[in-house]
């Protein structure tokens, strides 16, 4: 259901031009979440290092890149960033149904799909991140943010449906296809999407000090920092529960390839129903207080999700699934909100890039890990470990000055910690 501001901001044609060039473009990122590790194991015979491998590639990117990034979309503008970002994904994604055809398709060639295109996120990302404050102003980004990620969510449900189907009935191949196209989608809709005037930014400096100046800002700040350190533990823990579920479900379990399209599905509706919700929560306990209660609550159906066989198993893991993925919409949409109020205009760059160095670098560890535990000890001991670090991730906010940011803060539209 649509609130007023809501409505306001749809009529805004730059805010709905992003809107619905990310909502596509998520359609079809969640579609090659499915197909791309299908297509390795099921055309490639990949096994559970390979996959883990995969999904590590896709965000160790960040490692590299993820700094330098920050600084430099805080001396550029950030739609023409956007924009060339969609355009690389799209072409490197094309490259695979290309090779598939032609019959000189391998791993080798999906591993550098992986990391292009987790290149072409972050620096999408980024620019994204920083854009929207400017967009819509500060008044007003929760309620943005709560569209971004609740719609993110509802693609996410559509997106990881129809590659189920999608990979069964014309490969997975096809299915990728579809998310290149995806992508030329967003770039067209983004021409559209004003570029706000910018802060003076400080191009004048060298990219060391610039970027050394974004990173003292983050750990500098007590709030951010506990932000941090609760997302890169909820980040560890999804791939280790996730990325070798195409692994379990359809080669051990032997579920087809739709059952596992509509478990990952599920999370989506958890994202979309935890956005949907944190607007509320956010106003009766502060976006602090709100994701420590709400993760604490949650923390239980972690253990859940390892339990996932065949029978009644499939149905009681697939709900715990929902409800860790329900407090993942909650704090997407409370945290970065946070994050975007209390960050000067010309260190947002520096703070999304640092923070995503963060929460990505712990999602690559995370597939990584999963690769590695799943070759050593199997794929079941990989959630079991993805469990255990999701049901304590709501420590690091107990723990820090987050858990006093109560509904005074959320309302006032960016109260500013000590720096």
């Amino acid at each position: 259901m649509l609130t007023g501001m809501t409505t306001n901001l749809l009529r805004e044609r730059g805010f709905r031009s992003l809107y619905l060039a990310a909502a596509v473009s998520q359609l079809g990122s969640q579609i090659t979440y499915v197909a791309l590790p299908l297509l390795a194991v099921t055309v490639l015979g990949a096994g559970a290092g390979e996959v883990g491998l995969l999904s590590a590639l896709s965000t160790l990117t960040v490692l590299v890149l993820g700094l330098p990034a920050g600084a430099w979309v805080d001396r550029v503008r950030r739609r023409p960033v956007m924009v060339a970002a969609d355009l690389v994904r799209a072409a490197v994604l094309l490259s695979v149904p290309v090779a598939w055809w032609a019959g000189w398709l391998g791993m080798g060639q999906l591993y550098v799909v992986a990391a292009l295109v987790g290149a072409g996120s972050l620096a999408f990302d980024v620019a994204s991140y920083s854009l929207v404050p400017g967009l819509v102003g500060r008044d007003r980004l929760t309620a943005a943010n709560s569209m971004l990620v609740g719609t993110s969510a509802g693609m996410d449900v559509a997106g990881r449906g129809v590659a189920g189907v999608l990979a069964q009935v014309a490969g997975a191949p096809m299915a990728i296809l579809v998310d290149a196209l995806s992508y030329l989608w967003s770039a067209l809709w983004l021409r559209h999407v004003p570029e706000p005037t910018p802060a003076a930014p400080p191009a004048r400096l060298p990219l060391v000090p610039q970027i050394t100046e974004g990173v003292r800002f983050l750990f500098g700040n007590p709030l951010l920092v506990g932000v941090a350190v609760q997302g890169a533990m909820a980040n560890l823990a999804f791939p280790l529960c996730s990325v070798l579920l195409p692994v379990l479900v359809v080669d051990q379990l032997g579920h087809p390839e739709w059952v596992l399209g509509a478990f990952l599905a599920v999370g989506g509706a958890g994202v979309l129903a935890g956005s949907a919700s944190a607007h509320l929560i956010g106003r009766r306990l502060g976006p602090g207080r709100g994701a420590w209660l709400v993760s604490l609550a949650t923390a239980p159906a972690a253990l859940l999700v390892p339990q996932l066989d065949r029978g009644p198993w499939l149905w009681l893991a697939a709900a715990a699934w929902f409800v860790l993925t329900f407090r993942t919409g909650v704090n997407n949409v409370l945290l970065v909100s946070l994050r975007q109020q209390v960050t000067p205009d010309d260190m947002l760059g520096r703070m999304t890039a640092t923070m995503r160095l963060l929460l990505m670098g712990a999602l690559g560890l995370g597939g990584l890990l999963a690769g590695l535990i799943g070759e050593l000890w199997g794929v079941r001991a990989s959630l079991w470990a993805g469990a255990a670090v999701m049901a304590l991730s709501w420590v690091p906010i107990l723990l820090s000055p987050l858990r006093h940011a109560g509904p005074a803060a959320y309302s006032s539209g960016g109260t500013s910690p000590a720096r």
